[in-house]
């Protein structure tokens, strides 16, 4: 953690929704006048597209089914801890970017799927945002977790998840069910040992649930909305939190356990910016006592 050079790393699962909080904490940036330097986890994947597919292939003659994108095989733990420990200390650090698609890819002149080259981060940023897959991982070889100053972990129920995921691999990407139906089978060891210990260390976690039937969530033809969910809201110290304050400012919320606030699913991106912005005041404020400026 530092005071100088703070981090905030948001750590969720593909399909959990990281990207609505990064779209929210854009907002709390560009509202609040705070320059961040905006990190995908999807760069520090060890392989571009088509390597991944080799690599997976020669995995499963080995007799490995379960490489996956959610393991260290296929990570670079070691740079994002790296990253996070640079930028803490100095502010500075080295990134790149995933291509995922033509649109992407294209101001780069390179085919999607494909890895930018690694650049330094932008100069006198206030802080470093991070959005992906491993911003709390660790493992007996890595620590990334001790490293950002706010920790949010996005996790929708698994049977959730899993209808996010077979929605928008089918719909946006042009996979099959079957395809990815394999390919959450395959990364269900890596989920278990990788991602779900994540959300132990981390600060905060959102937790979306549906009040619709997902029993079969491979038959589903709809996401449920956001209107046909709530969203459950855990602070690991919830010293300094005006529950209060936001059950007054949400309507329809409601405390479930004394650390945990429960909103309709419509109202996450309102919980968020109500919890969020203090934070990102506070981190403001320790910022400019540090260097002198108050």
């Amino acid at each position: 953690m530092s005071e100088r050079h703070p981090i905030i790393a948001i750590t969720g699962s593909s399909g959990a929704g990281t990207s609505t909080v990064t779209r929210t904490f854009q907002n709390i940036f560009r509202r609040e006048s705070v320059s961040a330097a905006i990190i995908e986890g999807d760069s520090f994947h060890r392989y571009d597209r088509k390597e991944m597919k080799l690599r997976m292939a020669e995995a499963e003659k080995a007799g490995n089914t379960h490489f996956s994108h959610f393991g260290p095989e296929s990570n670079l733990f070691d740079e994002i801890a790296t990253l996070f420990k640079t930028y803490s200390t100095t502010g500075t650090g080295q990134s790149r970017k995933y291509l995922h698609n033509a649109e992407e890819a294209a101001p780069y002149q390179q085919e999607p799927g494909t890895f930018t080259a690694w650049e330094p981060l932008p100069e006198k940023t206030d802080m470093l945002f991070y959005e992906g897959l491993h911003g709390a991982v660790v493992t007996p070889a890595v620590d990334v977790a001790q490293y950002p100053d706010l920790l949010v972990g996005v996790v929708p129920v698994i049977n959730l998840e899993w209808i996010q995921k077979l929605w928008r691999d089918k719909n946006m990407r042009g996979y099959s069910a079957d395809a990815v139906t394999d390919t959450i089978l395959r990364r269900m060891p890596d989920y278990v040992n990788y991602i779900c210990p994540q959300f132990q260390h981390t600060h905060v976690n959102f937790q979306r649930v549906p009040i619709v039937d997902t029993s079969n969530p491979f038959i589903s033809r709809d996401v449920p909305t956001a209107d046909e969910s709530m969203v459950v809201i855990r602070f690991a110290k919830p010293k300094g939190i005006d529950f209060q304050y936001l059950l007054n400012m949400i309507n329809g919320s409601m405390m479930s356990r004394a650390n945990t606030i429960v909103v309709p699913g419509g109202k996450m991106e309102l919980a968020m910016q109500l919890i969020f912005t203090p934070f990102i005041w506070r981190m403001v404020e320790r910022k400019k006592r540090a260097i002198g400026l108050v």
